[in-house]
């Protein structure tokens, strides 16, 4: 029997963001274009601009952080709504994950989808092409590959991309979620060692790139901080199951 309407599975963006006022609206009009989308939710984390009101005004379900409490926070408040906004008698929405600067390129997530709703992955990872701008030389990259190969086995060709679409079960699996930038890393880590399956998909996706100043390096050193404790937190972990 052909699949109805009402049976579809349905896909939840989740979007969380910090003064992304100048893009939100481009990237949540994007959002909505996506296949099996009937939900954008933005997670405005404490923003000094007016991203709430412009997500709001293009179309977005719109809640707020009154202060900044990190990424993923914002991605635990986001997965909440959704879950509220679930039906009882419904399969639980998908969960899409994306940056608030994508813009007009944020429909190119659609290819994130298939595998999940397919049932072939439970998480897949948008590959993004070279931005222009970008001014890192790999080496937060490295550690968190290097850190994801040797705790999985599996070897991330991008392990810090914040586009992922996933399961219910598989992101409940995964929380609590490492705070600050070792999100990503954290999450990876967590899915494979309890058997889920990942899978990373070319997107053709363009976002605002950390340059070479000095923010940028900012930028990176605490990308490098929050990714080193991530892994030793799940490494101590593992070290701490096995000595029970």
């Amino acid at each position: 029997m052909a699949t109805t309407r009402r049976d579809a599975q349905r896909v939840a963006v989740v979007i969380p963001a910090k003064n992304e006022a100048r893009r939100i609206a481009a990237t949540v009009r994007a959002a909505r274009a996506i296949p099996n989308v009937d939900l954008v939710l933005v997670v405005d984390d404490g923003s000094e601009d007016a991203t709430q009101h412009v997500a709001r005004d293009a179309g977005a379900v719109v809640v707020r952080h009154s202060h900044n409490r990190g990424k993923a926070a914002a991605m635990e408040t986001g997965a909440a709504v959704v879950a509220m906004r679930d039906a009882p008698d419904r399969k639980p929405r998908l969960l899409l994950f994306i940056d608030g600067d994508l813009a007009e390129s944020a429909v190119n997530t659609a290819p994130l989808v298939p595998p999940v709703l397919e049932g072939s992955a439970d998480v897949s990872i948008a590959l993004l092409p070279p931005q222009p701008g970008a001014g890192g030389r790999g080496i937060v990259v490295g550690l968190a590959r290097r850190s994801i190969q040797s705790m999985t086995g599996w070897t991330p060709t991008q392990p810090l991309s914040g586009m992922r679409c996933l399961t219910r079960e598989a992101f409940e699996a995964a929380t609590p979620l490492a705070r600050g930038w070792g999100v990503e890393t954290g999450m990876t880590i967590d899915l494979l060692t309890k058997g889920f399956v990942a899978v990373e998909v070319p997107c053709d996706l363009r976002h605002r790139p950390s340059g070479t100043d000095l923010r940028g390096q900012l930028h990176r050193a605490a990308q490098y901080r929050d990714v080193l404790l991530a892994v030793n937190a799940r490494r101590m972990r593992r070290a701490v199951g096995r000595g029970r």
